[in-house]
């Protein structure tokens, strides 16, 4: 992992989004990994995720490294967990005992994927509600969003709320409408970084983001636009400490999402695919 930060910062964030769109459907299972084969149907072209999700493969070498050394015992689950851990930690984030024992999926779900991941259209409401259906509370749904203070999104994720939302600096909604036009087209796959200040850094920059009205995404603005959370936002903008730490309360929550154990489920030989019977 540290090999793969060095050679690409931006894969740390790739890999904690990984870990997020894998938990969300079906539990944390390493599902999302599963390619498309003959008439299995995986999760990789679901809305969310096609075409934006990173770190395929990063995880599969890791696998076959793994495999070399230890066959057949480390799923590809756990170090979907490892990895987004790792990432975090080589970026200036908290690190955590990651809790093992997770087995790997045969099945895919692609109607859950483009169902159960919260859209960055998503009121507050909806964040919560997403959350809560996964046994996560509305403060995990604060702390994990902070995973936003590193990484990056497509200028369609993000172009409604540049050019109609109210509750945006207009300065920085200006700086964004230089590189994503007000209609779909060429500029779709531009990017920005979810946190202008320190977008290769985790930290605690997202939330001060929030409270000048700076999040790139609806979703995120909306964590601190007069509701529930505002507290908690101004809370996290000026203690670290509490977010760290609260974040990893997150992550492991977030981690133990109907787990697959004991005799469920499998160790993949090769995490893209179903063993062969």
């Amino acid at each position: 992992m540290e090999d793969v930060i060095a050679s690409d910062r931006r894969m740390g964030a790739s890999l904690l989004r990984l870990f997020f769109h894998d938990c969300f459907v079906q539990g944390c299972d390493a599902s999302i990994l599963l390619d498309d084969v003959g008439s299995f149907v995986g999760e990789k072209t679901a809305g969310p995720n096609d075409k934006s999700v990173r770190g395929y493969d990063v995880i599969n070498n890791i696998k076959n490294a793994v495999e070399a050394d230890c066959p057949g015992v480390v799923s590809c689950a756990d170090i979907v967990a490892l990895a987004a851990r790792d990432g975090t930690y080589l970026l200036g984030g908290p690190t955590w005992d990651v809790p093992l024992g997770r087995r790997d999926s045969t099945t895919a779900n692609l109607t859950q994927a483009n169902s159960d991941l919260p859209s960055p259209a998503s009121s507050l409401g909806e964040l919560i509600t997403a959350f809560g259906n996964k046994g996560l509370s509305a403060r995990d749904m604060t702390a994990l969003s902070g995973a936003h203070t590193i990484g990056f999104s497509q200028c369609q994720n993000f172009r409604d709320r540049i050019y109609n939302d109210t509750n945006i600096n207009s300065t920085f909604a200006g700086q964004l409408k230089a590189n994503c036009s007000s209609s779909s087209g060429a500029t779709d796959s531009n990017l920005a970084p979810l946190d202008k200040q320190t977008q290769l850094a985790f930290d605690n920059a997202y939330y001060g983001n929030l409270l000048v009205q700076s999040g790139l995404l609806h979703s995120d603005q909306e964590l601190f636009n007069g509701g529930s959370q505002d507290a908690l936002v101004q809370n996290y903008s000026t203690d670290s400490e509490l977010f760290f730490a609260d974040f990893v309360t997150a992550m492991i929550n977030m981690g133990n999402i109907s787990p697959l154990t004991g005799t469920q489920g499998q160790i993949r030989l090769n995490c893209s695919v179903v063993n062969s019977s």
